[in-house]
């Protein structure tokens, strides 16, 4: 599948466009508002939010990342992956991972890491299938008042 990924920034038409319905399919509980809010803050974190395009010029995948420097190594954390419902299952979610692998050689990281959600099995056996590992548990801890 041919794509072209593309760094969107807040600010730019494509972020509510495109990126933000992808991920609030992935993050339902987030509202509009929330996502704007959250895209704005992560990217001054250093997120980068990457869309996919097809051949049509429609936004198929996005992927949100980071270079972080670890006591383990510099890596390219994912923060989110996701593939149009409509698209799965046709080389685009294999296409974006290896792009982020490419950007992450290119970076000086070691590795790609990511977190999936225990009961997320599709998404498991799809990383499995590109050769990730389970290399860690994420824990966490909730501290707001909810």
């Amino acid at each position: 599948m041919s794509l072209t990924p593309t760094d969107v920034a807040p600010g730019d038409r494509r972020m509510s466009a495109h990126i933000r319905p992808l991920l609030l399919a992935l993050r339902p509980a987030l509202t509009e508002a929330d996502f704007d809010r959250f895209a704005v803050e992560a990217h001054a974190q250093g997120l980068t939010f990457t869309a996919a395009y097809d051949t049509h010029g429609h936004c198929v995948a996005v992927a949100t990342h980071r270079v972080l420097a670890t006591s383990r190594g510099r890596i390219l954390f994912v923060d989110d992956l996701v593939t149009d419902a409509t698209c799965r299952s046709a080389g685009i979610g294999t296409t974006l991972v290896a792009h982020l692998t490419e950007r992450a050689r290119a970076a000086g990281c070691v590795r790609v890491e990511l977190d999936s959600g225990t009961t997320n099995l599709a998404a498991h056996r799809f990383y499995h299938a590109r050769r990730m590992t389970v290399s860690a548990l994420h824990f966490t801890l909730n501290v707001g008042t909810d």
